[in-house]
């Protein structure tokens, strides 16, 4: 929910930065604008709550800490990478690729029951996909029409 708050909250706020200075909207770059600072702001919880992040990791996955350590930084790269004109469009498709690629991590969160930022096994469980899954989506789609389709 965090994330939502975040994306949608800097992403109104720069449009309205936007269309003061600029006398333009500027959808797609407010859209990246807020998708970076959200990438960041996930990407501190990586530093944040690695203990619980490990915990979303399936047993056989290898250097758990490591790994959370490493996508926290691919979260951190991403969130500049999509403001690099010659990096924007190879950004964005690995972001969405990075998206697919962790929701496996999210769903078996849900059905291990883990609370990532208290590192136990007190979370919400399946109820918890209903939302993490269309959210998941929507950053894709988010990427997609504000870097790759513009």
């Amino acid at each position: 929910m965090k994330p939502l708050i975040v994306l949608l909250s800097v992403f109104a706020i720069s449009i309205a930065i936007n269309r003061i200075f600029s006398g333009n909207y500027e959808i797609a770059l407010s859209a990246r604008i807020a998708m970076s600072v959200m990438l960041v702001f996930t990407a501190i919880a990586h530093f944040a709550f690695t203990k619980g992040m490990s915990m979303m990791l399936p047993d056989f996955i290898p250097f758990k800490t490591e790994t959370v350590y490493v996508t926290g930084i691919i979260e951190i790269a991403a969130a500049i990478g999509l403001f690099i004109p010659n990096l924007r469009i190879i950004t964005a498709w690995l972001l969405i690729a990075f998206f697919i690629l962790i929701l496996p991590a999210n769903i078996y969160a849900a059905l291990k029951h883990i609370d990532y930022q208290k590192g136990t096994f007190e979370g919400n469980g399946l109820v918890y996909l209903w939302f993490r899954v269309p959210l998941q989506v929507l950053f894709i789609i988010w990427v997609y029409f504000s870097t790759i389709k513009r």
